[in-house]
């Protein structure tokens, strides 16, 4: 028994501990040249940093061009950003809908949208995350590792039928039922 112990221990303390890097920093690693080691962001002349809320509004712009999407954001965040585009000089909120984790050399993005009926979840997420990829690896330097899509809701065409049934029918009536002129 104790020759097993020996057998399972050896292999073990044969692999060196390096404090292993994750595999997709490995992979950048090789991809990367020795003098960009550092990444488009660091260079001799000195370092670019870019804040989350940059990648979030290029995200979200990327988002909104891909056809099949209605809308970004759960339902609390349409309606907040409903509110807020009705304050007089209030600027629309870009990056409604997409959260960001950021490094140095890389980012994660997270997206939550409503799709058009009749559109393939499918090709409109995948489409999203080609566009979101593109947009900021050209814009930014860095490198998206994963955009995560999140589909809240479908949009109905009956569903704008119905708002506009019900503000047509709010400003003709009275709170009692009163037909108004």
């Amino acid at each position: 028994m104790a020759d097993n112990q020996t057998t399972v221990v050896s292999p073990v303390a044969a692999v060196p501990i390096t404090g292993a890097q994750p595999e997709r920093q490995v992979l950048q690693a090789r991809k990367t040249p020795k003098n960009l080691a550092a990444g488009p962001l660091h260079t001799d002349q000195g370092k670019t940093s870019i804040a989350d809320t940059v990648v979030q509004k290029i995200s979200g712009i990327a988002a909104r061009e891909v056809p099949g999407v209605h809308a970004m954001g759960n339902a609390a965040r349409r309606a907040f950003d409903q509110i807020t585009e009705r304050i007089p000089g209030s600027q629309t909120n870009a990056s409604g809908g997409v959260s960001v984790e950021k490094g140095e050399k890389q980012t994660a993005i997270d997206v939550t949208i409503d799709v058009e009926y009749g559109a393939s979840i499918v090709e409109v997420s995948n489409n999203i995350r080609r566009n979101i990829i593109s947009a900021v690896e050209r814009t930014t330097g860095l490198e998206v590792i994963e955009v995560n899509v999140t589909v809240s809701d479908v949009h109905l065409p009956t569903d704008d039928d119905n708002t506009n049934a019900e503000d047509s029918n709010q400003t003709r009536t009275s709170s009692t039922g009163k037909e108004l002129e």
